[in-house]
């Protein structure tokens, strides 16, 4: 009996020294692999500073946390093959550790490829169409490769489970109804999901594209697979379905270009003459920085009994620079009317009881 104890006692204190051991050893290899890493990116982003190039320090930013554990696990799996313990802990939670790192390393290139790209597309120069449709590509483009990586992570995860990977080998002769009843309760998200795919190849919209939309002026801030943020000019933020923009109409007044019409109409009295309208509409909107030189026009759209219905035309580069314009001509011509021929705004007329036209404005 006392043998059996000593015995007992001995593989005890042999599995104890042999766990110390093993820990021991990847401590010291996590301690080594972690410094390696720390002077590598130490000196890659030295290099990327030193470069000047906003590209280099994006890459060097986002590969640097993800190719911290990728490099401990690397380093693990080397010593595993050396210590019969620590593989056998490793190959239990291998299934899950290896698919999460490729994962978010695969990840992190695609985040580093999409800003990297996006810093060649500038939306803050005149004419930025192309800037605006090339970085509407990217973050179409980038959010749903994330989606696609990430389902195939956590798939290739759950099947490491042996569990799970029997409970799906043995769903699959109901994979059919099941199908069909997961499309009908996931319809509404799929065809979300669908239409972002679809209105990244069509392109109806792009970043920073002016809209009209349920009523609303703003701008197009974002563009998700499932939504779109429309900031409205007044800073509150509408959220549109992405279904919305293909199956009903709206407006898009930035879809070629930027540049745009816009008009102020004036109502005067029949009697106006309207050619020192058009002179001063002209001396204006020459002396306004607003105005892109491209039109100008004056002309009479309309009269009825008691008016006569004006329209000055002008153009700007874009949408907030018109309306500042019209506002501008709004308020100086009819200034200018007011001071030198009040007349000219239109009045009701009727005959008093002597036969003589009255009028009142």
């Amino acid at each position: 009996m006392l043998d059996r104890i000593n015995d007992f006692i001995g593989a005890d204190i042999g599995l104890h020294g042999e766990v110390a051991e093993a820990v021991l050893i990847a401590v010291l290899v996590a301690m080594v692999a972690l410094a390696m890493h720390w002077l590598v990116f130490r000196g890659l982003q030295h290099l990327s500073d030193a470069s000047g190039s906003k590209a280099d320090n994006i890459v060097v930013s986002r590969l640097r946390r993800p190719t911290r554990f990728a490099i401990l696990a690397l380093a693990l799996i080397i010593v595993a093959r050396e210590l019969p313990l620590l593989d056998e802990i490793w190959q239990k939670v291998a299934g899950f550790v290896m698919p999460a790192l490729i994962g978010w390393m695969v990840l992190a290139v695609l985040h580093a490829l999409v800003n990297t790209m996006a810093l060649s597309a500038d939306v803050s120069v005149e004419d930025n169409l192309r800037a605006r449709r090339r970085r509407t590509k990217l973050a179409m483009f980038n959010r749903i490769a994330t989606f696609l990586v990430i389902f195939v992570t956590v798939g290739v995860m759950l099947l490491s489970i042996p569990g799970v990977r029997d409970i799906g080998m043995t769903l699959v002769a109901s994979a059919g109804l099941a199908g069909l009843a997961v499309g009908a309760a996931a319809q509404p998200a799929l065809r979300s999901l669908i239409a972002g795919v679809q209105m990244a190849a069509t392109e109806p919209i792009n970043i920073d594209d002016v809209v009209i939309i349920e009523g609303e002026w703003g701008w197009i801030e974002e563009i998700r697979t499932t939504y779109v943020v429309v900031k409205i000019w007044d800073e509150r933020r509408l959220i549109v379905p992405t279904t919305k923009f293909l199956e009903e109409p709206f407006q898009n007044w930035t879809k070629t270009t930027a540049k745009l019409l816009g008009t102020v109409f004036l109502y005067l009295d029949p009697a106006a003459r309207v050619e020192p309208i058009r002179q001063e509409f002209e001396r204006q909107i020459h002396a306004n920085k607003r105005w892109d030189g491209r039109v100008q026009v004056t002309q009479v759209t309309e009269t009825t009994r008691d008016t006569k219905e004006v329209r000055l035309l002008m153009s700007a580069k874009d949408s907030p620079t018109l309306f500042d314009l019209r506002c501008d001509i709004r308020e100086g011509i009819t200034d200018w009317i007011s001071q030198t021929c009040p007349e000219a705004f239109a009045r009701n007329r009727w005959i008093d009881e002597t036969g003589r036209e009255a009028a009142s404005s």
